[in-house]
């Protein structure tokens, strides 16, 4: 406690005439202008030789995402005009279906699904909003707009 009482005490002994003499020393060594102000010095202009750039190929992971993420799907926007290529029944696998009283369920691409859920296939770079129309004995029909896919349930 004293030593720090004694450091605090030297430093204001210290700080105090150094405060003063900056105070009386001229301000700036460029010479004044009329009326007292000093002329400031010119700064040099910094030029750019090389400009740095940083581009990624769209099939390349982007090195700034974190590791083991991976973008959402983007839904295709097509209009009603285009209703875009059909998708095949090869791309989904029903390998299970359960019909009940209390239900109707399937399983499509690893997924369980009942008659009306909607859900998003990607192919390629599209998105795809198929709806679950109706859960048959032995298959199932999906619907995309105005086509309707028969997928049969793959037996083993």
């Amino acid at each position: 406690m004293i030593r720090a009482l004694a450091i605090l005490t030297f430093s204001f002994l210290v700080a105090g005439p150094l405060s003063a003499a900056e105070a009386t020393a001229p301000a700036a060594k460029s010479g004044p202008k009329a009326g007292g102000v000093p002329e400031p010095t010119p700064v040099p202009k910094i030029e750019l030789k090389h400009l740095s750039s940083f581009k990624v190929e769209s099939s390349i992971r982007n090195p700034f995402w974190p590791i083991g993420w991976k973008p959402s799907a983007k839904i295709s926007d097509v209009g009603t005009d285009q209703a875009g290529p059909e998708v095949p029944p090869a791309a989904f696998r029903v390998s299970s279906i359960a019909v009940e009283a209390g239900g109707r369920f399937a399983i499509i691409n690893g997924r369980v699904m009942e008659e009306g859920q909607q859900f998003g296939l990607q192919l390629g770079s599209q998105t795809y909003q198929i709806t679950v129309k109706a859960i048959e004995d032995g298959r199932v029909i999906l619907a995309r707009r105005d086509q309707e896919i028969v997928v049969l349930l793959q037996r083993r």
